[in-house]
């Protein structure tokens, strides 16, 4: 995609939008603050129905939004946002939801919105709503890097059993079904459209990342969040920020315009990864402190946040989630630290 139809696609893309609060330490320019409604609508519990709205943000290009949340039975364990592509040569659809209820009602959107058969399906990571509506597209050939495959069939049972516990009949008849096919990063080219099939990690250890060089939408899966606390089971922080760099490079050399997060508003520019950075290095510089004064992490769990978070979504269930997890880590160092 050329600079100038770069620039124009962003204009575009900016006019049809409503701001994101910048909420990292310094403000965001006001068009990396950009961001277009969401469209996500609180599911049919009696129905068992997700209500999914897909809304178009580029051209041919359309996301259907979960709740900016934590998993739970009101939203139907739908927190995500999926995707999909009608490129004129057949469609791509990204992540398939966290149950097989939902990789069903996804198949029917889609075919609401485009008659264009679906061509290829992409888990962007091993995460269970990334990939538990697979069950839906056994027709179709489904994809993801060779780690998340191994991570998916090595925690598929555990996945099963916590959404099932967490959001009951939402989950009637899943059984997780991993990716089939090893995805090695390079190009698809499929119709008019032309995918840069990027691997990085942090966000857990094989992360892919999908740029639309036609339309300059960046597809970031979990190494993005906006406007909601970043989760973090299979996580390696200076991977992630690392990882968060090349992304901001990407943009630097204007490779993309709009931002779809799995978790949190479509936004245009870096607001999302400068989100996603401020928080992972709050929580370092946090964990850090605190174990070298030696705070236990009950009172740890207590502590209040800064402002600029205390409104995001999944806030303080991921928060607390993540201290459990890594605050032992530090706490051990301090103490080696002392003892030398």
């Amino acid at each position: 995609m050329s600079a100038a139809r770069r620039t124009c696609a962003a204009a575009v893309l900016l006019a049809a939008a409503s701001g994101l609060a910048a909420s990292a330490g310094t403000p965001a320019p006001a068009a990396a603050q950009a961001t277009a409604a969401a469209a996500f609508a609180p599911p049919d519990a009696q129905r068992l129905d997700y209500r999914l709205q897909p809304r178009r943000i580029a051209e041919n290009t359309w996301v259907i939004e979960g709740e900016v949340a934590d998993f739970s039975r009101a939203n139907g364990c739908n927190i995500i946002n999926t995707a999909f592509i009608a490129t004129g040569d057949g469609v791509l659809v990204i992540n398939t939801g966290p149950s097989r209820l939902y990789g069903e009602q996804q198949r029917r959107a889609i075919a609401r919105v485009t008659g264009e058969p679906v061509r290829q399906v992409l888990n962007l990571n091993l995460h269970p709503d990334y990939f538990l509506g697979n069950q839906a597209w056994a027709d179709t050939p489904v994809a993801a890097l060779p780690g998340s495959i191994a991570g998916m069939q090595r925690e598929a049972a555990a996945y099963e059993d916590n959404l099932y516990r967490v959001c009951g009949d939402w989950m009637r008849g899943t059984q997780a079904a991993p990716a089939r096919e090893p995805l090695q990063p390079g190009t698809l080219e499929l119709g008019r459209h032309r995918f840069t099939l990027q691997r990085l990690h942090g966000h857990t250890g094989d992360d892919l990342v999908v740029l639309d060089e036609r339309t300059g939408v960046l597809f970031a899966g979990g190494l993005v969040f906006a406007e909601r606390v970043p989760s973090t089971p299979h996580a390696d922080p200076a991977a992630w920020l690392a990882s968060l760099d090349t992304l901001a490079q990407w943009h630097a050399q204007q490779r993309f315009a709009l931002v779809v997060p799995s978790h949190g508003p479509v936004h245009a520019g870096l607001a999302g990864v400068a989100q996603t950075r401020d928080w992972l290095q709050w929580l370092g510089r946090l964990m850090a402190d605190s174990a070298g004064r030696g705070i236990d992490l009950s009172e740890l769990l207590r502590a209040p946040v800064p402002a600029r978070f205390a409104r995001w979504g999944a806030q303080p269930a991921e928060l607390q989630r993540s201290l459990v997890q890594w605050y032992p880590g530090h706490e051990r160092r301090a103490l080696e630290r002392a003892q030398r």
